[in-house]
């Protein structure tokens, strides 16, 4: 099977000049950095040891993110390698002032590429976030007796099923691993019968936060806020902001001073969103904050990453995307966490713990169509309160899963050689 594998990815790398372009003309990729994909690295490795991180997306590195700001306090690690895949993860990456921390982007899973990485970055102790699995680089690790883990490791039963079809290869992969931090009891128990040796579920590192709580606001867009009826789309997903914006148009009719704030999963999107919302006869505003807002503007469109605890802090009710389609959801914690009350669609199997745990305790609404959440926005417009007792609990729960975590992981530094 790892033939058949090797056959598919080194196709995919014979047309991933292609792909990149088309990535290229989309901005889903850096122009002065794609190049690192192929192994033409824009960093120095430098000395001492190196620990490695990798995630696919925005929601694996900014979950890893308060484990990095303990691991930079740590004088057993001199180097730290995140890599990613997307443009957006990289830009959340840079956001933090890290002095160990270096960024660059997954390669293409070939054996070559996986060898030279390896050659170029020699790390000591990996770990691999969420559901990320690579053959090639797995192998190669492996070959080299580079300890390879799992952090907040997840599986869906979707997914399990996959890997279960081809039992002796994911055994061969999965074993592989020296560590499993599961995400879940369920991931455990599905990671463990694919052939994981060492699994612990601990608790979701999404529970926990950076120490960086930084969200200060521009005046004018504070005083802005302050005057309108407001509520949040954030984390959306192609046709969830013409579902929101057809929300807004029907809310509109009871609330003259309401403000939607869109906050799209992928900024690239901007321009097609704005096209679309623009046939709804609603005023844009693009998030700007030096530009005067207009009185009249019904959408506030944020088009740069690194903002939503920002809107949230001023805007009691969110809407998480990535649910009314059927992608999985996305996480509602950091808007949680701030206080607010969260609506979802009936997709979220990515954050179903998550959620059943919002919902137990009465913060979180599942909607099914354009009039329900009309409904429950409406009903929450009218009581008009954050949600402040479920905060403490959460950051109580996220402490209490970080420590755990990181004692896990400094003790894998502690034993590396």
């Amino acid at each position: 099977m790892l033939g058949v594998y090797r056959i598919l990815i080194n196709l995919i790398f014979v047309l991933s000049p292609l792909i990149i372009l088309v990535r290229l003309i989309k901005k889903k990729e850096d122009l002065s950095r794609f190049k690192e994909k192929f192994c033409f690295f824009s960093k120095k490795r430098g000395n001492g040891n190196l620990i490695w991180f990798h995630g696919a997306s925005v929601g694996e590195i900014k979950s890893i993110i308060p484990i990095l700001e303990k691991l930079e306090k740590n004088s057993k690690v001199n180097k730290i390698l995140i890599t990613s895949n997307t443009l957006s993860s990289s830009n959340i990456v840079q956001k933090f002032k890290f002095k160990k921390v270096i960024h660059q982007f997954f390669p293409i899973d070939t054996n070559y590429l996986s060898k030279k990485f390896l050659n170029y970055w020699r790390p000591s102790l990996v770990f691999f976030i969420d559901s990320e699995i690579w053959p090639n680089m797995f192998v190669n690790l492996d070959n080299r007796k580079i300890p390879i883990n799992l952090l907040n490791g997840r599986i869906t039963k979707k997914s399990f099923l996959k890997w279960k079809y081809f039992s002796n290869f994911s055994k061969k992969l999965f074993s592989k691993f020296n560590l499993c931090l599961s995400a879940s009891i369920d991931s455990k128990y599905l990671l463990k019968s694919l052939g994981v040796k060492k699994a612990k579920f601990i608790g979701n590192l999404k529970f926990s936060e950076s120490e960086e709580d930084q969200y200060e606001i521009n005046k004018n867009l504070k005083k802005f806020l302050s005057s309108r009826k407001v509520w949040c789309a954030s984390s959306t997903h192609y046709p969830e902001e013409i579902f929101c914006s057809k929300v807004h148009t029907e809310l509109k009719k009871k609330y003259q001073n309401l403000l939607t704030i869109i906050i799209p999963r992928h900024i690239n999107r901007v321009d097609s969103i704005k096209s679309e919302i623009s046939k709804e006869k609603l005023n844009i505003h693009l998030h700007q904050p030096q530009n005067k807002i207009k009185k009249n503007t019904d959408i506030y469109i944020v088009n740069s990453y690194g903002n939503t605890k920002l809107f949230y802090n001023n805007c009691q009710n969110v809407f998480l995307g990535g649910s009314i389609i059927a992608h999985g959801g996305q996480n509602p914690l950091e808007a949680a966490r701030i206080g607010c009350n969260i609506l979802h669609g009936p997709n979220i199997s990515n954050f179903r713990e998550i959620y059943n745990f919002l919902k137990k305790n009465k913060i979180s609404s599942m909607i099914n169509n354009q009039n329900q959440m009309v409904k429950v926005l409406t009903s929450l417009f009218k009581k008009n309160k954050n949600q402040k007792k479920i905060q403490k609990k959460i950051k109580l729960t996220g402490k209490n899963i970080l420590k755990k975590t990181y004692n896990e992981i400094n003790f894998l530094i502690k034993n590396e050689h």
